[in-house]
């Protein structure tokens, strides 16, 4: 822009009422932009994806997708845009019945210190809400790699359901002699079936403590996760939808590609590969 005029410098920026120091200081500014825009648009796909993901998560997953930087400025880049993750429904499990006269087992989980896959299985069921009725989830995971080895979801929450969800895990894994299954006490994981097939397995039986929820935290954080990441931000139909979406979400999305910050932000599947590669060499 050409500033030609018959009146001095001096006399311009005093009409103007600036210094002459600001106005060189203007003329060979450098151009103005936002130089986050390529990180911000790389976060807003990530949390477009992952909505449910916090700063740390979004930070492991940028490194994967190549990219270096501060967690300061990914967290600074998240809040001003809004994309913090805030969880206010409080979530509640209301499925064990301990009123039972079935035999009860101590708890062998709280003593052990996991080195790999199949030493610890940890089982639970929670509820899920469809259009117009309840069902329920049992699930099974390995409590070393956070995987869900098994699952079934039906309309009743008797024991079949988890011996259905015990059978998808031990088809695959065929676990030796010394695997634990811990659970709560309730009746399905205390009736004489569920045991029984625990103990052909050569499965050692682990309970939690009465009135003791975080026995089997590892089981209650993975419940937590499915219905933030999961159910609740879905309306199922009917019980026929909600299989087929929760399958796809445990199977593909949770177990493949959902990054677990005890895992070194890794999801499941990776993980194990990642110790089995590392027990090879």
């Amino acid at each position: 822009m050409s500033l030609a005029t018959l009146l001095p410098l001096w006399r311009l920026c005093e009409l103007a009422a600036v210094s002459r120091a600001g106005f060189y200081r203007w003329q060979h500014a450098p151009p103005t932009g936002d130089t986050d825009l390529d990180l911000r648009d790389e976060i807003q796909q990530i949390a477009l994806e992952w909505p449910c993901y916090g700063w740390r998560r979004v930070q492991a997953e940028l490194e994967r997708r190549g990219w270096v930087v501060n967690h300061k400025r990914v967290r600074r880049i998240m809040r001003e845009d809004n994309l913090l993750c805030l969880r206010r429904q409080k979530f509640v499990v209301q499925t064990t019945d301990s009123n039972h006269d079935c035999p009860v087992y101590p708890n062998l989980a709280g003593s052990m210190e996991l080195t790999g896959i199949n030493q610890l299985w940890v089982a639970d069921i929670t509820y899920i809400r469809l259009e117009t009725e309840f069902v329920y989830l049992a699930v099974v995971l390995d409590a070393y790699s956070r995987r869900v080895i098994g699952w079934a979801l039906d309309r009743t929450m008797e024991d079949d359901l988890c011996i259905a969800a015990l059978h998808m895990a031990l088809c695959p894994r065929s676990p030796g002699p010394g695997l634990v299954h811990h659970s709560d006490r309730g009746i399905q994981y205390a009736s004489g079936e569920y045991t029984g097939l625990l103990k052909e397995h050569q499965i050692r039986i682990s309970m939690s403590r009465k009135g003791n929820p975080y026995d089997n935290a590892t089981c209650e954080s993975f419940m937590k996760t499915l219905k933030y990441e999961e159910v609740y931000r879905q309306e199922y139909r009917d019980l026929s939808e909600a299989r087929a979406l929760i399958a796809q979400f445990l199977e593909k999305v949770y177990n493949q590609k959902r990054l677990h910050s005890a895992l070194g932000y890794l999801p499941p599947v990776e993980f194990e590969e990642a110790q089995s590669a590392g027990a090879s060499a």
